[in-house]
């Protein structure tokens, strides 16, 4: 019996080794690094905690241009990592050339649909629905009835975080002014916190008491001009709330480091499937940073304001648009 047991004991160590062994997951950062305090480091949350729960080690890489994707995708996929996620929409053009080449590999892209590709899940998120939120609660914070939004690269994606903000500034006060503004066309925009700054001390200049940044790394010199002007910032993808306590009113929470946990969790568990997953607030994919942080300038009214406007988005009693339906903002 005993000599049974050692034996099960043996088969089963070996069956985890040679099942970790298996699993080598990477992940590969947009532009901007992973300690943007914003969607790079989100996904980069994600990894760590798998690599807590887990024990399994994953590898990773930041790169520094555009010329890096092709090569960077290659590179992992040719020493053995699977399996790969991709941190962004840029992503697309490399992996829809890169993954056919390797078959056997899984891969995973955030913020963009790649489709037609067997062995590429996207996932992409209502992100429409959360920046409502953060919407309502801007409109009933600002005493002045004019609000802020600053986006990174002008792009569709980051219009419908503006439009669905905009949304639900309107659905509190219909005659709110909503000032919108872009820190530039290219990559760069993500990492331009100076730019980011001087756009948001524009607005604030023009009355705007409460600004919300979609912009990547650029989003910090947003949040920082909003508070040195005594008024209120939103962060976006992770929760800012503690780089400016007390001046940022909310996190719009994109939950990225969700999307990369359950992308290598998938391929651990061989769930993977080469889906299309459409997060909103539904299901938990994005929502509004409630903490320590932001407690105070949370009142009992905007608490209530954003669990109906919740509710009834889940409910399908409202429905916020989606700006890359049409590339128009209704309201």
């Amino acid at each position: 019996m005993k000599k049974i047991l050692l034996t099960l004991m043996a088969t089963a160590s070996m069956s985890a080794s040679a099942w970790a062994a298996d699993i080598k997951p990477a992940i590969i950062y947009d532009l901007g690094g992973k300690f943007d305090k914003s969607f790079n480091e989100a996904a980069f949350n994600g990894a760590e905690k798998f690599k807590a729960d887990t024990g399994i080690a994953y590898r990773e890489f930041e790169i520094a241009n555009d010329a890096q994707r092709e090569q960077a995708l290659r590179k992992f996929a040719g020493d053995g990592n699977n399996p790969i996620v991709v941190a962004g929409f840029s992503w697309a053009a490399a992996l829809e050339k890169v993954a056919p080449e390797y078959p056997d590999v899984k891969f995973a892209i955030i913020d963009m649909v790649v489709a037609g590709q067997p062995n590429v899940k996207s996932i992409v998120f209502k992100e429409q629905e959360g920046s409502y939120l953060a919407g309502v609660m801007a409109a009933l914070s600002a005493k002045s009835n004019k609000v802020g939004f600053v986006g990174g690269m002008d792009i569709p994606l980051i219009h419908k975080f503006a439009c669905g903000y905009i949304g639900g500034v309107k659905s509190v006060k219909k005659d709110a002014e909503v000032f919108e503004a872009y820190t530039g066309s290219d990559p760069s925009a993500w990492n331009d916190p100076v730019k980011g700054g001087e756009i948001a001390k524009s607005q604030i200049a023009q009355g705007a008491d409460v600004v919300y940044h979609a912009a990547g790394g650029t989003g910090v010199g947003v949040l920082q001009a909003a508070a040195e002007a005594g008024k209120l910032g939103i962060g976006v993808d992770s929760n800012q709330n503690m780089l400016q306590p007390g001046k940022v009113l909310t996190s719009m929470l994109k939950r990225v480091d969700v999307a990369v946990y359950n992308a290598f969790s998938d391929v651990k568990s061989d769930k993977f499937v080469a889906d299309i997953q459409n997060l909103g607030l539904k299901e938990d994919g994005v929502g509004v940073a409630m903490d320590d942080n932001n407690k105070p300038l949370v009142t009992p009214e905007m608490t209530a304001a954003v669990d109906k406007a919740r509710a009834d988005i889940v409910g399908g009693t409202v429905e916020v648009h989606d700006y890359m339906s049409d590339e128009k903002c209704p309201y």
